[in-house]
């Protein structure tokens, strides 16, 4: 059996399983992911409800018009990811989501920048 990868998002201290969307950015996304192993980002706060950072590359995007939840990761223009923290509508393309309260992405989050790594774990 082939092994196969698990995204995973760390905030801190804290590791959290990347539930994927189906779609081909979020296909793009893992397999970026497989070539570089992990992707650490210094995201910046905006508008209050979001950390946003830039890519090293463009992804393919979906977007259409939502309303984001806590934990939900975005691509924004093809070469930006979020981590929202609170509700937004907008259009864009989610690429997956980390199911975390809101009370606790704000803690680990903070009120400033953050660095944030998606990585993969193997499994046979």
């Amino acid at each position: 059996m082939e092994p196969k990868a698990y995204p995973i998002v760390t905030i801190g201290d804290r590791s959290f399983p990347l539930g994927l969307e189906n779609n081909s950015s979020a296909e793009a996304f893992l397999e970026k992911l497989k070539e570089v192993g992990s992707l650490k980002l210094d995201m910046q706060d905006y508008g209050g409800f979001e950390k946003v950072a830039d890519l090293p590359w463009s992804l393919p995007t979906n977007d259409e018009t939502i309303t984001t939840v806590p934990g939900d990761i975005i691509l924004y223009q093809g070469n930006k990811i979020t981590v929202y923290y609170d509700e937004n509508t907008y259009e864009f393309t989610k690429l997956g989501h980390i199911d975390v309260t809101q009370e606790e992405l704000r803690e680990l989050l903070g009120a400033g920048d953050v660095t944030v790594e998606f990585w993969l774990e193997w499994t046979e």
